[in-house]
């Protein structure tokens, strides 16, 4: 409370002096300040007695709106909303916004200040009417496309976050190809759960014309392929999926894997393999590899490839597998001791977040397509640390 008390002080003695500066135009400069400005010592009582509320109230009733002083209704209230006290922003905005005597520019931004608080607040319906209302009114068009695609993004509401991300498109400089080409991907999601897979495949064609290099649809479209039992179409898109973007090749694996199997094509899939962990190495595919050089050449053969992969790029999975590999021999204290450091390593990787945003950073142990923190597209990856090979010192 006595920090808000500070806080109100300026805007007592800007009242004041304001009061003051009016009245001294009409009556003699010796006339009681008092006697004149009541109600300004009234506002000092309540600041006095702790009664913030009714100061507020006192102080912008002779704070009158003109040119001089409606930043101080404005910075007053954006002041509130940012210390989280959203209902006492609404009031002075509010408060502003009944006064007669503003223009049209004054009371366009005393509305979307008020727009501001009403998100804010959580009060979407209310927030959205302001901000479609000078949507229509041309005022202060970017700020107010950019809330009204938020509240159309909280509500999951994507084909109003699409009208919105094209009406914005052409008044900021960043491309917004990238989220357009998602709320397309949400869409063809909710055709699936509806089992419309014509309308989602035509939604994920719409999502890749926006952005071609939408990871998201193309491995949409590859689950979509697989669903109709069509596995060399799965194959090729997941394919290009992991070649747009190969931090994402995790996240493909275990499909690319089952249809290939659905094919009888575990050669295909091996020589594939070998192919892309030349290309980009990761402990993802080294792992698979190992199961397959298992399945075709035996345990002796598996140990020994994922103990020369070891040797020169370790990564914690890599070694979290060879433990596993040699636990399954029979016998030996050894099995034990590696079967303790198997559960430890499995306990830290289990604990750790699997994936991190590239634009805030902030981690998460499972996949988001939006980022909880910054609210951005596509930007959550697997960790590097979990994925990414050492090199070890010589």
């Amino acid at each position: 409370m006595n920090e808000l008390v500070w806080l109100l002080l300026p805007i007592a003695a800007a009242s004041g002096w304001l009061a003051a500066r009016r009245n001294g135009r009409q009556e003699d400069s010796r006339t009681p300040f008092a006697d004149n400005n009541p109600a300004y010592f009234k506002g000092l009582n309540h600041l006095l007695n702790e009664e913030p509320d009714q100061a507020i109230d006192v102080f912008v009733r002779l704070l009158q709106v003109d040119s001089d002083t409606l930043e101080t209704h404005v910075a007053l209230g954006n002041l509130f909303r940012r210390r989280g006290e959203v209902e006492r922003a609404i009031r002075i905005h509010q408060n502003l916004i009944a006064r007669p005597a503003l223009t049209r520019e004054q009371r366009g931004l005393a509305l979307f200040e008020l727009g501001q608080d009403y998100l804010r607040a959580g009060l979407f319906d209310r927030a959205e009417a302001l901000f479609k209302d000078l949507r229509d009114k041309k005022l202060h068009l970017e700020p107010v496309l950019r809330n009204l695609k938020q509240i159309y993004q909280q509500e999951k509401d994507w084909e109003s976050c699409l009208a919105v991300s094209k009406a914005l498109q052409p008044l900021v400089s960043e491309a917004l190809a990238t989220e357009r080409a998602h709320y397309y991907c949400e869409l063809a999601r909710e055709a699936q759960c509806r089992r419309d897979s014509a309308q989602a495949e035509v939604l994920l064609k719409k999502a890749l014309a926006a952005d071609k290099a939408c990871t998201r649809a193309v491995h949409m479209r590859a689950s979509l392929a697989a669903a109709r039992r069509d596995f060399r179409e799965a194959i090729r898109f997941y394919r290009k999926a992991a070649d747009i973007d190969p931090d994402y090749f995790p996240e493909l694996l275990r499909e690319l894997i089952e249809a290939h199997k659905r094919l009888g094509d575990v050669s295909g899939l091996k020589a594939y393999l070998e192919k892309r962990f030349i290309q980009h190495p990761n402990a993802s595919s080294e792992l698979v590899l190992v199961e397959l050089v298992k399945e075709t050449e035996g345990e002796a053969a598996a140990v020994a490839f994922l103990s020369e992969r070891i040797r020169t790029a370790p990564s914690l999975k890599s070694l979290f597998k060879l433990l596993d590999l040699h636990a399954q021999v029979p016998n030996a204290e050894a099995s034990r001791v590696l079967l303790g450091v198997r559960q430890q390593i499995q306990q830290l990787l289990y604990e750790r977040p699997q994936y991190q945003c590239r634009r805030c950073g902030f981690s998460a142990k499972t996949l988001h397509w939006q980022c909880p923190s910054c609210r951005s597209w596509g930007s959550l990856k697997r960790h590097p640390e979990l994925e990414a090979c050492v090199p070890v010192n010589s």
